[in-house]
């Protein structure tokens, strides 16, 4: 299955004052979402900045098929959308904005040439997905020293191996599938480095069942290659000179202090502790938010996906992050929920199946129990050196971090505008948790972003010629 197409070749759902609903993100949460809208009846738009849809998830190859557990049933809810609706790819959203009659106009810039469109619809559904959650350490600003989803993005959407022998670390059971699908395509996996415990869902054996299978099915994979799978251990440092060459690798106690160390060589490192949701477009947009059980911000919901303010929905891992069945779950719910309200607004969920909330429920409640199970322990910290770099972007090492608060700093903000941390092209992504750690500060704040993606500041002097689409 290949989506290479955008406006010009797409099914036209548009009518003159717009679209019904204007969908924001491509992968499994985005696209339940569209189809479910289009097929009662609501005219349908969806963005996305990938040449294919798939988001994360579902990343596969120009001309390829998306792989993974339930990527067939992926494959099918795509065609069937491609007939019902508009699918705008190669569209880089950078702001949202709600109009004086209620309406959501969307900004994008086209393809590579950056050419600035406009969008405009009755309704919005935010399904942008998330992002890694890094943590730094000496040297992981070395070449070869990637995230986690880094290595598998470049693996499903390239074929191409982060390196020839490969370490693997962090947290989390999406660890596996990472190393699994390296090995599986001829990398030599060095290990699989688990910070937290072995039974971390040991206290809800009733969630985790469902997800035995697959668990065991990945282990068996990196099993048969002999990859060694080692709990309480992390990579905490990286060494080399042009590349890194090896890593340091300790044996940790449950707070992730190091208890003893030893040298494991290779030439790529995937480290990955977590997700973060992306949420900045539904912040634009003045929705309420919370937080997940391991802290980050996230869009508040309703049980129809409604968030706090009218024609703005939301599903997938902006509303916390749970993996793809429950996204594409949560996706449904909002494109029926969407129809609905447009014909006929607010009301009960008699429009969602039961069926769907009790799998919903479900799914959600192991999504938080994944989040308790393989916490982020502070013990991190302790793995730094002060010229580690915190931001990469800017090059502020975290003596300069600690020099920000000596001066006065008591929060994320204040270090920025001192140090400089987060100014750079990924505006705080990837340093910005470890930033508010290192600050004291609680890591649930929501970020405020005026513009959601980095743009050429000639997009803002160009704003009223975009081309409505």
């Amino acid at each position: 299955m290949t989506h290479e197409t955008s406006h010009d070749t797409a099914h036209d759902t548009r009518h003159d004052s717009g679209y019904d609903v204007v969908v924001i993100g491509g992968g499994p949460a985005g696209v339940a979402g569209a189809l479910s809208a289009a097929q009662a009846g609501a005219s349908v738009v969806l963005i996305d900045a990938g040449a294919r849809l798939g988001g994360q998830y579902f990343r596969h190859q120009a001309g390829g098929r998306p792989t993974g557990h339930g990527a067939e049933r992926f494959a099918r809810q795509c065609r069937a959308l491609e007939s019902r609706a508009t699918l705008l790819l190669g569209h880089k959203v950078w702001a949202v904005e709600q109009d004086g009659d209620g309406s959501i106009t969307v900004h994008c810039l086209e393809g590579r040439d950056e050419r600035p469109v406009s969008v405009t619809a009755r309704a919005v559904l935010v399904a942008t997905g998330a992002h890694d959650r890094p943590l730094p350490f000496p040297g992981w600003d070395l070449p070869g020293v990637f995230t986690a989803g880094g290595a598998q993005a470049l693996l499903k959407g390239n074929g191409v191996t982060a390196g020839r022998r490969v370490v693997v670390s962090g947290t989390g059971p999406f660890l596996l599938p990472v190393a699994a699908g390296l090995a599986a395509a001829g990398a030599s996996v060095a290990g699989v480095f688990e910070a937290n415990g072995l039974f971390g869902l040991a206290r809800h054996p009733l969630l985790a069942a469902g997800k035995a299978g697959e668990a065991v099915g990945y282990g068996a994979a990196l099993a048969r290659r002999r990859v060694p799978y080692r709990t309480r251990h992390a990579v905490v440092a990286a060494h080399g000179t042009t590349s890194v060459t090896h890593v340091t690798v300790a044996r940790l106690d449950p707070a992730w202090r190091i208890l003893s160390t030893r040298t494991v060589e290779c030439d790529a490192v995937a480290a990955g502790y977590g997700f973060v949701p992306q949420i900045e477009l539904a912040v634009q947009l003045g929705c309420a938010t919370g937080h997940s059980p391991d802290g980050s911000p996230v869009v508040a919901v309703d049980a129809a996906q409604r968030t706090t303010v009218a024609g703005v929905y939301a599903a997938g891992e902006p509303t916390g992050v749970g993996g793809a069945a429950l996204s594409e779950l949560e996706g449904r719910i909002a494109g029926l929920t969407i129809a609905r309200d447009l014909a006929a607004p607010g009301g009960s969920l008699d429009h969602v199946p039961g069926v769907l909330r009790r799998r919903a429920e479900r799914l959600r409640a192991f999504g938080e129990a994944l989040q308790h199970a393989y916490p982020v322990q502070p013990g991190w910290q302790d793995w730094l050196a002060d010229d580690t770099l915190i931001c990469r972007c800017e090059e502020v090492p975290l003596a300069a971090v600690r020099e920000a608060m000596t001066l006065g700093a008591t929060d994320a903000r204040s270090v920025k505008l001192l140090a400089r941390p987060g100014m750079g092209w990924c505006q705080g992504r990837v340093c910005g948790y470890a930033v508010s750690c290192l600050s004291g500060e609680p890591t649930t704040q929501a970020p405020r972003r005026p513009i959601a993606q980095p743009i050429p500041l000639g997009c803002l002097e160009r704003i009223d010629d975009e081309q409505p689409r």
